[in-house]
């Protein structure tokens, strides 16, 4: 068995705490990476389906509504992890929706964007998980302190750009249309660690595997890398708005 450190991801859905209280009954009906990852891609599936459907000037209204209702079935979800199978497709379905909205904005703005945010997301993905199964990067302690502690930063830094949201204003690093070398530096470093969490989130859906969760987790795994994929697609999304209004 990996040995598997105590400190799990920057992901706040993937956390130490997770598996605690967690029992499988069923040893046949047990939590497996094969199954995570086919849950995995069902829920990325339903996700550009219903991206694909609000990629329009008609359904742009739809980004508030789908970004407020993934945020609460994201909440439900952590809280009733046993509700993964069918909170889980509708938090794919929902964040789709704002996701197809959005992209259709920055698109309008920038054309092609979309598909070249869309190819590094999945490329990013594909190229860590090789790098996770290859051991070239290995999820020690050091490492998962320095993205848990990154992770926790940029989210501090959001959340005070939200609150000055509220006054008309908002921090210009996060302004998509702020082309100076220091905003792009810093989308460049939140890509960075948007695309290290992946890693740790590999780590969390193999320790599951490992302890023989029930299978609902293979859902809740499936919704953790989804959490970390919209966050990396729409920072690539700002990123690459940067450096094209250069």
């Amino acid at each position: 068995m990996a040995n598997h450190l105590t400190l799990r991801s920057g992901n706040p859905v993937l956390s130490t705490e997770t598996f605690q209280g967690i029992s499988s009954i069923n040893s046949e009906n047990v939590m497996t990476i094969n199954g995570t990852v086919n849950k995995t891609a069902f829920s990325l599936f339903l996700l550009l389906l219903a991206g694909s459907f609000s990629f329009s000037p008609n359904y742009t209204w739809l980004m508030l509504p789908g970004f407020i209702g993934g945020f609460i079935v994201a909440i439900i979800t952590s809280f009733k992890k046993e509700w993964a199978p069918f909170t889980v497709p509708l938090y794919a379905v929902l964040k789709g929706l704002a996701l197809g909205s959005i992209s259709y904005i920055y698109n309008i703005q920038f054309e092609g964007i979309v598909s070249q945010a869309i190819l590094l997301t999945l490329g990013i993905l594909f190229s860590l998980l090789f790098a996770y199964k290859s051991k070239i990067i290995a999820p020690t302690e050091n490492f998962k302190l320095g993205i848990f502690a990154a992770t926790g930063g940029i989210f501090i830094v959001y959340l005070i750009s939200f609150v000055m949201s509220f006054f008309g204003t908002g921090l210009p690093v996060l302004d998509p249309t702020n082309s100076s070398l220091f905003s792009i530096g810093f989308s460049l470093f939140v890509v960075i660690i948007a695309s290290l969490n992946l890693v740790l989130d590999f780590d969390f859906i193999e320790e599951g595997s490992e302890k023989g969760m029930p299978k609902y987790m293979e859902w809740y795994g499936a919704f953790g890398l989804l959490v970390t994929l919209v966050w990396l697609y729409l920072e690539i999304l700002r990123l690459l708005s940067k450096l094209r209004s250069r």
